[in-house]
């Protein structure tokens, strides 16, 4: 499990893992990432529901994709972090622009781990809170 690891080390190991299919799609970018602090950016764009907000569910993607991206680099090589546990709270609605996540760990244990993500428009008013918890395995054919 990497200790601190520095800013472009961190934004490297994220960008050679991938991000996804879905994540790709919807167009999210990695700005930053270390074992502190990891923040990505989604356009609204392409990711709203019929009334022009952006989706519930969207906020819930770019969370989860923060979350689980930062329990893996935690987990270490030989390791799979896999998510058990989601939820998000929406205090308010991105209607245009680009909302940035912001990833911070809550708990960074051997077997588990529990992030934060707080979605901020682009005034930086917070639109979501979203809470991810990861398990922590073996990678299926590590010995």
């Amino acid at each position: 499990m990497p200790e601190n690891i520095d800013a472009d080390a961190g934004l490297d190991w994220a960008r050679a893992r991938g991000k996804g299919a879905l994540a790709e799609r919807m167009g999210i970018d990695f700005v930053e990432f270390t074992t502190e602090r990891c923040v990505a950016t989604m356009p609204v764009e392409g990711n709203t529901q019929p009334a022009g907000l952006l989706h519930g569910g969207a906020y819930v993607v770019l969370g989860e994709s923060l979350g689980s991206m930062a329990a893996n680099m935690h987990a270490g090589p030989g390791r799979l972090a896999v998510g058990v546990d989601i939820n998000a709270t929406h205090t308010r609605s991105a209607t245009s622009g680009v909302v940035t996540g912001t990833c911070v760990p809550l708990h960074l244990g051997r077997s588990m781990t529990v992030h934060e993500i707080v979605v901020t428009d682009e005034q930086g008013r917070r639109c979501s809170t979203i809470r991810i918890t990861n398990v922590i395995k073996d990678s299926p054919g590590a010995s």
